[in-house]
């Protein structure tokens, strides 16, 4: 494994001294309560990774599915998330979009001081480059706010995705529960493929590599920050919502890669039945294949859904 780059960050210097460029009133607002209160505390420990290619080696992973959305409750060491990533790092942090990416952003305000800090120092804010996936790592960033996007009585539409933008600032407002204390969370961000009609070898390629790399580095970091800890990742449907990636196959590489990694226990959150029912034909064609064959992965002939709009 080959880091890029590492940058250790104090996190009340790094919001202070590479400040948030924040270009929707609503996101200012979230930005504005999520950082009342006590000041940004800690390092941040952010590292960038060069691809690597499954081993034909797989170890014994926990696998679990769980319902509903991700739970960041706690900050146990060894335990990651994945940040379904733009290949620009959290690049749209600051405008009216709340998907995945940008709600880990909006609740975890200072990985937008990360970006800005990584651009004015010239660094490659890239989870790919060159066509080649280049995993970013952001450990100990403090979870400053929770933001209740499902829909409900108040909310029927909910605030995910497109809808964030036409909520007003009271809505907004109700949305937002503030911690005190901010507990921290450990991100992995990798950028899922993009495409139509049937996937490609090299689609396919991309999007092993990308979640082997990031996994099989959250175990090295794992071991430098909480020797003998076991590794816990927790994701979802990487690149299935807006992409329109194939819930399946996604599902089955994400499997491979963990296993591949040396991942002790993966918990998978599959939101609803439909996603669950998805989850498990991916454990089962994980099963059919036997090992991170992509030859043999190719000739199951995946293709792409339609994106959900978000």
């Amino acid at each position: 494994m080959e880091c890029l780059y590492r940058r250790d960050y104090d996190a009340d210097r790094l919001l202070r001294e590479h400040p948030l460029e924040l270009r929707d009133p609503n996101k200012l607002l979230v930005f504005e309560l999520a950082l009342s209160g006590e000041r940004a505390a800690g390092t941040i420990s952010v590292t960038r990774w060069n691809a690597s290619a499954l081993p034909a080696k797989l170890g014994d992973t926990e696998l679990i599915a769980m319902p509903g959305y991700y739970d960041y409750a706690g900050d146990d060491p060894g335990v990651w998330h994945v940040n379904f990533a733009d290949p620009h790092l959290f690049f749209a942090y600051g405008s009216s979009l709340l998907a995945q990416d940008e709600l880990q952003c909006a609740e975890h305000p200072a990985l937008g001081s990360v970006r800005e800090a990584l651009v004015a120092e010239k660094l490659a804010a890239l989870t790919e480059e060159n066509g080649i996936a280049t995993p970013v790592l952001v450990a100990g960033v403090e979870r400053r706010c929770t933001i209740a996007t499902a829909p409900c009585a108040d909310r029927p539409r909910g605030l995910y995705g497109n809808q964030f933008a036409h909520a007003d600032a009271a809505t907004i407002r109700a949305a937002i529960t503030v911690h005190h204390p901010a507990p921290r969370s450990n991100l992995i961000a990798i950028a899922a493929p993009v495409g139509g009609g049937a996937y490609s070898r090299e689609q396919i390629s991309y999007a092993s590599s990308a979640a082997y790399t990031g996994f099989a580095a959250a175990v090295e970091e794992s071991a430098r920050r909480w020797p003998g800890v076991p590794v816990e990742v927790r994701t979802g449907f990487w690149g299935c919502g807006a992409f329109g990636g194939n819930r399946e196959l996604m599902t089955m590489l994400q499997l491979f890669a963990a296993r591949s990694a040396g991942v002790a226990r993966l918990r998978f959150y599959a939101f609803d039945d439909a996603g669950r029912a998805d989850y498990e034909r991916g454990v089962r064609a994980m099963i059919d294949v036997g090992e991170p064959d992509l030859d043999a992965i190719v000739e199951r002939g995946y293709v792409w859904g339609v994106s959900n709009g978000t």
